[in-house]
């Protein structure tokens, strides 16, 4: 593709980013976009990565994980940077998720001795490294040639938890060869109940160990890749050129299904098809968008093994609640009765204390290893995991919690 034609791709991209209300999600633009940003509070205003311009040219070169942000916009193309950081409606529900770690400050303690502190965790039987785990992210080919695989290796280099999605690029069994562990399936369900069931019986014949039920989107409104139009755009064009028209064929967990007549969406399922997914696979069953403390009290009354606390990172609809905010509400309905995760806008290490201190079992992140798989492939993944797990070492030796068993509530001032 010509870099005039690139650059000009670019330009409309950022005008239109300028001139619309979308802004407040997508931030880290520059010049009066910087300012229309910060007024939103976005990510990247408040990690203060605006005050740094340069581009990284490695994943060692990164000091935060905003880093990689900045260094796959430079790369990606606009459309592909759009879906990624796309929310709902005004975007408000991306900036409440950052907006609520705000709201609660910390309780340090001193002269505890720490020589060391131990990450490790254990979930449904499986130690992993650290809680901090990697959310499914649809079509990682946008980002990176070899997609979910690169981020499989990434996640088998630093033993952390990968849950693949059901829009996946790849092969649950390729993904899985690559990891060479247990894993997570993040499962949509189909109109097609034998379909939804073979998705299911490939995951658990693949080693994945949960199954994470996605409820969070019946419908929604997503604006931003809508500005782009494949047909008028040359970079769309020349990015799609070969590409099947049909895009459940590069979706290889639909293989062998006419997608032709059956829909992906909840239309018509209620609570009874907890029991329906329980009933089909012996992997452990999540219910994946969870926000109440009445829809946590359900998920306890259809057998759900555990809860991920989430709004899709702002993708669901526009509650203007952070998970954050939302994930108290749903430990105290659980009452340590199954384990709770969350996700959600995660950038620190002291993000990830406060949700372990609030009684999450383990966090998940999303954009930022996007970021730096777009940015530098298995190495950019890695490198944002190492960046997380350094924080979180260091806010638990200021908090005086040797291993994550010892963080606590009493560590936390809510506002």
């Amino acid at each position: 593709m010509p870099t005039e034609v690139r650059t000009e791709s670019r330009r409309q991209f950022l005008r239109f980013l300028a001139e619309s209300p979308l802004i407040c999600g997508l931030g880290g633009l520059g010049g009066t976009l910087a300012a229309t940003a910060a007024r939103a509070q976005d990510d990247s205003v408040l990690s203060g990565s605006l005050a740094f311009s340069d581009i990284i040219e490695s994943p060692a070169q990164a000091l935060n994980v905003w880093d990689f942000e900045n260094a796959l916009r430079a790369r990606l193309n606009p459309g592909h940077f759009a879906y990624m950081a796309q929310g709902s409606d005004d975007l408000g529900t991306i900036a409440a998720n950052r907006a609520g770690f705000g709201k609660i400050g910390l309780r340090p303690r001193r002269l505890v001795d720490i020589p060391s502190v131990d990450l490790s965790v254990d979930v449904f039987g499986q130690r992993l490294s650290s809680p901090i785990f990697l959310c499914p992210v649809g079509a990682q080919l946008m980002f990176h040639s070899q997609g979910e695989v690169e981020v499989a290796r990434a996640a088998k280099s630093k033993n952390a938890l990968q849950v693949l999605s059901t829009v996946t690029n790849f092969s649950v069994e390729d993904v899985a060869a690559a990891r060479g562990g247990p894993g997570w399936f993040q499962l949509y369900s189909t109109s097609d109940w034998p379909s939804t069931q073979r998705m299911l019986k490939r995951a658990e014949d693949s080693g994945c160990t949960a199954v994470a039920w996605t409820v969070d989107i019946p419908i929604r409104n997503l604006e931003p890749v809508a500005r782009f139009d494949r047909d008028k755009d040359p970079l769309c064009q020349a990015c799609h050129a070969g590409m099947p028209a049909d895009p459940f064929t590069m979706r290889h967990m639909f293989d062998g299904v006419d997608m032709s007549k059956v829909r992906m969406g909840l239309a018509g399922l209620t609570w009874d098809y907890v029991e329906r997914i329980k009933g089909a696979t012996k992997m452990k069953v999540l219910l994946k968008g969870i926000q109440t403390r009445e829809d946590a009290a359900l998920c306890l009354q259809h057998g759900a093994d555990g809860i991920v606390v989430s709004n899709h990172g702002g993708r669901a609809d526009e509650t203007l609640r952070g998970t954050i905010d939302c994930l108290p509400e749903v430990v105290a309905a659980v009452a340590g009765r199954i384990p709770v995760f969350v996700d959600g806008g995660f950038r620190r290490g002291t993000d990830i204390f406060k949700a372990l201190a609030l009684g999450a079992t383990a966090v998940g992140i999303g954009r930022p290893y996007i970021w730096g798989l777009g940015s530098f492939g298995q190495q950019g993944v890695e490198r944002v995991l190492d960046i997380l797990q350094r924080e979180l070492r260091i806010v638990m030796m200021q908090m005086g919690a040797a291993k994550v068993a010892d963080i606590s509530r009493s560590s936390l001032e809510l506002a």
